[in-house]
């Protein structure tokens, strides 16, 4: 019997640099969605839906859920990689005569290993959340922390290298140089980071090959796909071997089929333990993942875990919610 959890509430290293120097130049749960147990743990509210729906049997069962919770999907050890605790953001006119709360209340956890999508109608604060957890942008209130560290608490002046060094980027529209190969966009932020020569092709190699472009590496990105594009990014966004992926509506640019081999790419590099948080407007992205989370008004109204679901059961799921998401009911 499936189940779903759901929870509510190298000598073209120095020409390299030398054109980066150039570029450089030219400028710059809530509250009420907890409840304690009998041993005293804090859990957050969960329900097992058999076949990812109908009514949930035994008391046993529900506790099993429960303890399956605590430590994450899939079986994995619960280490938080990402907290996000009671983020606001409020938007204020230039002189201050009207305010935009795009965040109200967000409060989530992203484990070691998960791969996390995160949905919601367009003006529900997505884009404002990702850009809070890419640094990109700073919160009105809450925090923000990446193994432990607190984003706010990085200088400005570091904030491009903690970047580099712990988060990679896929965009939807690549947002690759065309004036630089395939393989100088992958390579950038190792050059960025000061990486030796001797390093890059060994890194380079191994990634190249794993996505399938290593045929393309002397070819300029508007000789490519876009799904060749898109994997180039991947690869760019993995040279640095970051902590944290995020992706902004990563197969919003492509086709049927390169979306499918993009969302294989997502699944092999996460079944290596890659951590992946993704925003998408796409169902079937969506039911690729771990996790999905749904934003309505800047706070997290439900959340689904894939549990045993299929990616169909999990996607029949993701459109129920984005039903009531539309029509502004309640989940119970």
């Amino acid at each position: 019997m499936r189940r779903c959890l759901c929870v509510y509430g190298p000598n073209r290293t120095g020409h390299l640099s030398r054109r980066i120097g150039r570029v450089r130049g030219k400028g710059p749960p809530k509250p009420e969605d907890t409840a304690a147990d009998t041993s005293g743990e804090t859990v957050m509210r969960t329900r097992a839906l058999p076949s990812c729906g109908g009514t949930p049997k035994g008391a046993k069962k529900r506790k099993k859920n429960k303890a399956e919770h605590i430590r994450g999907t899939e079986g994995k050890t619960n280490m938080s990689i990402l907290e996000v605790k009671s983020l606001q953001k409020v938007y204020t006119t230039r002189f201050g005569g009207n305010k935009v709360q795009a965040l109200s209340d967000v409060t989530f956890t992203v484990e070691k290993g998960e791969y996390v999508a995160i949905m919601g109608e367009s003006g529900s604060g997505k884009t404002t959340l990702l850009n809070i957890l890419a640094a990109l942008d700073r919160p009105t209130a809450g925090k923000v922390l990446l193994e432990g560290r607190e984003l706010s608490t990085i200088r400005e002046s570091d904030m491009a290298t903690f970047r580099r060094e712990n988060l990679g980027f896929v965009f939807q529209e690549f947002n690759l140089l065309d004036t630089f190969s395939i393989r100088d966009n992958i390579l950038l932020p190792l050059v960025l980071n000061g990486a030796k020569p001797a390093e890059l092709e060994g890194k380079l190699q191994p990634i190249a090959q794993r996505l399938g472009i290593a045929e393309l590496l002397a070819k300029y990105p508007y000789e490519v796909s876009g799904g060749q594009k898109q994997r180039t990014a991947v690869a760019r966004a993995l040279i640095t071997n970051p902590k944290l992926i995020l992706a902004d509506e990563p197969t919003g640019a492509l086709d049927s089929k390169s979306t499918d081999d993009l969302l294989r790419v997502f699944r092999d590099i996460n079944a290596q333990g890659q951590t992946i948080l993704m925003v998408t407007h796409s169902t079937k992205a969506a039911s690729h993942a771990s996790r999905v989370l749904f934003i309505r008004d800047g706070e997290v109204f439900h959340q689904i875990y894939r549990g045993e679901c299929t990616n169909e059961q999990l996607y029949q799921k993701i459109s129920d919610t984005l039903t009531l998401l539309t029509t502004g009911g309640e989940q119970r």
